[in-house]
């Protein structure tokens, strides 16, 4: 499989560049993959497809501004320093630019209370930092960072909330699980009210989920690791669903991933289960995976060529995904991080 098949031609007047005034008011393109219909309808319209006992996952991790303006010390060169993933306690890996002068053992004071030194360099060039700061690191990182809006995004954020779902409780990710972006707290009562199950999990979301594919090859393409934690209360409650026969929704391709990563195989039940977990996943899916755990996916537009991209055509055929795809194109959905959502099913 070639990473070229997963391009697509996108308008660039299609790209939304704000959030829409009322979260649960997006756009809502529901799929369903066995019939290939398409209906249009809006982000509210979501409690319609969801029956009493079938189970919400979504993702509570919380968006760290994560992107720090600074200076090298002892000069006037601006820099950037981006944040990754934690390594320990006060050691990020990082993204920088300049590369060229933000070599080993250079320092950047970004305000008074926090600078950084690079002590190292990995082989993508990704560099390994370590923060000096006076008093909590995270309400530094709070006042000196910024929203790390995605490079698309050209407009400025006014409220910063709304790069952050509703649900955000988990400070770690460096970009938003934007599925998440299009519940509202009402919507959530009324689900809940239902009879569905809104389980919680937490992936903290890295760079390398929207890290382009560089290899012609999809096959040889190679993950980054991503923090990922499944209580066991939430395990347990997703295993009443599948073991009752209703049906998984996972809210983004973070929830899905993360549910895949945790899923074994029970003998006696004769079910894929989900694991109580807490460690790192690099899993990817790709056309020719089989699903264990999800039954339906609620996701945004993804980018062409993107991991993505390939995960939503691996679960509902990359043929009826690219038609779902040029309709919402001719329909102007708005597309990406604050654009409006799919549903697969």
């Amino acid at each position: 499989m070639k990473v070229s098949d997963y391009w697509y031609d996108l308008p660039k007047e299609l790209i939304a560049q704000d959030p829409i005034n009322k979260r649960d008011e997006s756009r809502l393109l529901v799929v369903n993959k066995n019939t290939s219909d398409i209906f249009h309808k809006h982000f509210y319209d979501i409690v319609d497809y969801l029956n009493e006992g079938d189970a919400l996952v979504i993702n509570d991790t919380k968006v760290i501004p994560a992107r720090l303006i600074g200076t090298i010390d002892g000069k006037d060169s601006v820099c950037e320093v981006f944040l990754v993933k934690r390594i320990d306690k006060d050691i990020w890996e990082c993204l920088v630019k300049p590369g060229k002068k933000l070599k080993i053992g250079t320092k950047v004071n970004f305000i008074k209370e926090l600078s950084c030194e690079i002590i190292d360099i990995k082989e993508d060039g990704n560099r390994i930092v370590k923060f000096i700061y006076e008093g909590i690191f995270e309400e530094i990182l709070d006042k000196a960072g910024l929203v790390p809006l995605p490079p698309y995004i050209t407009h400025k954020l006014n409220d910063k909330d709304r790069y952050q779902t509703v649900y955000a409780e988990y400070k770690g990710s460096v970009a938003a699980p934007t599925a998440g972006l299009h519940f509202t707290n009402e919507l959530l009562s009324r689900i809940e009210a239902k009879g569905i199950k809104i389980i919680k999990i937490t992936l903290h979301v890295s760079l390398g989920t929207f890290r382009p594919v560089k290899v012609e090859n999809i096959e040889d393409h190679q993950m980054h690791s991503e923090k990922v934690i499944i209580t066991k209360d939430s395990a347990e409650k997703i295993n009443e669903t599948i073991l009752n026969n209703h049906k998984v929704f996972c809210v983004g391709t973070t929830s899905c991933r993360s549910l895949e990563s945790a899923a074994y195989f029970d003998e006696a039940k004769n079910k894929y289960l989900v694991k109580a977990f807490d460690g790192e996943t690099n899993i990817f899916i790709y056309e020719g995976y089989k699903f264990k755990i999800m039954n339906a996916l609620i996701t945004n537009f993804h980018l062409p060529e993107s991991t993505l991209l390939m995960l939503v055509s691996a679960f509902a055929g990359k043929e009826l995904v690219f038609n779902a795809y040029k309709e919402a194109i001719q329909e102007k959905y708005r597309f990406y991080s604050f654009g409006d959502a799919s549903l697969f099913m």
